[in-house]
C-alpha cells in the first residue's frame, strides 16, 4: 500500500463514518415511525370501540325497556280480566281468593314499573356518558390526526436528509481505494455501523479495550490499515490525522 496515502484514506474513512453513522441513526428513526402510528391508531380505535360499546348498551336498554313495558301491559291486562271476573263469583271464599290474585297481580305490576324506572335512569346515565365520549372522541381524533401528520412530516424530513447524505457519500467514495472501502463496509455491516474509531488514552473508542503502545506506533506509521484486536474496527489516531 506504498502508493496510497493512507493518512488521507483514513481521513476520508472518518468523514464517511460520520455520514454513515447519521444515515444509520436516521434509518432507525424512520423504521420506528410506522410503529408509532400503529400504536396511536390502536389507542384511538380502543376509544372508538368504547364509545360503540356504550351506544350498544343504550340500544340494549331501549330493547329491555320495550320488553318490560310489554310485560307491564300484559300484567295490567291480566289484572283487568281478574277484576272483570270478580263480580261474577258466587261465594265469599272465591271472592277473597280473586281479590288476592288481583292484589298479587298489581304488586307484580308495581315491581315491573320500578324496573322500568331503573332502566330509564340507567339509560339517561349512559346517554350523558355517550355524549361526553362523543365530544372527547372528536378532540382525540383531532389530536391523533395532528400527531400522525407530524410523524409523516418527520419521515419526509428524514427522507430529505437521507438523500443529502447519500449524495455526500457518493461524492466521497471515489476518493477511497476499492480495497480499503471493501474492508470498511464489511466491518461497518458486522459492527453496528461503526467501522472506524479513534484511539484515546490507549483505549479503542469502539470497545473501550486497551490498545498496546506498539499497536499505536503501527497506526502512526501509516503503512497499513490497523484494526482493534478485540472488535476488529479500523483504528486511527485523531491528533495524527491530517
Amino acid at each position: 500500500m506504498s502508493d496510497v496515502n493512507l493518512k488521507e484514506q483514513l481521513g476520508l474513512l472518518v468523514q464517511l463514518q460520520t455520514i454513515d453513522s447519521e444515515i444509520y441513526s436516521l434509518k432507525e428513526k424512520k423504521e420506528a415511525k410506522p410503529q408509532e402510528i400503529k400504536l396511536l391508531e390502536e389507542a384511538f380505535e380502543a376509544k372508538k370501540q368504547h364509545l360503540a360499546s356504550l351506544e350498544k348498551s343504550t340500544q340494549d336498554l331501549q330493547k329491555q325497556r320495550k320488553d318490560t313495558e310489554l310485560e307491564l301491559a300484559s300484567k295490567e291486562e291480566a289484572t283487568k280480566k281478574l277484576q272483570t271476573q270478580l263480580y261474577s263469583l258466587k261465594t265469599n271464599k272465591e271472592y277473597q281468593a280473586m281479590l288476592q290474585q288481583i292484589q298479587d297481580s298489581k304488586a307484580d305490576a308495581s315491581i315491573i314499573e320500578d324496573k322500568i324506572l331503573q332502566i330509564f335512569e340507567a339509560a339517561d346515565k349512559i346517554r350523558i356518558e355517550v355524549e361526553q365520549e362523543k365530544q372527547k372522541l372528536k378532540e382525540d381524533e383531532k389530536a391523533f390526526n395532528d400527531i400522525k401528520q407530524k410523524i409523516i412530516s418527520e419521515v419526509a424530513q428524514i427522507d430529505d436528509r437521507l438523500s443529502q447524505l447519500e449524495a455526500q457519500r457518493k461524492q466521497l467514495i471515489p476518493g477511497i481505494t476499492a480495497k480499503i472501502l471493501s474492508q470498511y463496509e464489511r466491518i461497518l455491516t458486522n459492527r453496528d455501523f461503526l467501522a472506524i474509531v479513534s484511539v484515546k488514552d490507549n483505549s479503542c473508542q469502539g470497545c473501550n479495550m486497551f490498545v498496546p503502545p506498539q499497536v499505536i506506533n503501527l497506526i502512526k506509521m501509516y503503512e497499513r490499515i490497523i484494526t482493534c484486536e478485540v472488535c476488529n474496527r479500523i483504528l486511527y489516531i485523531e491528533d495524527e490525522r491530517a
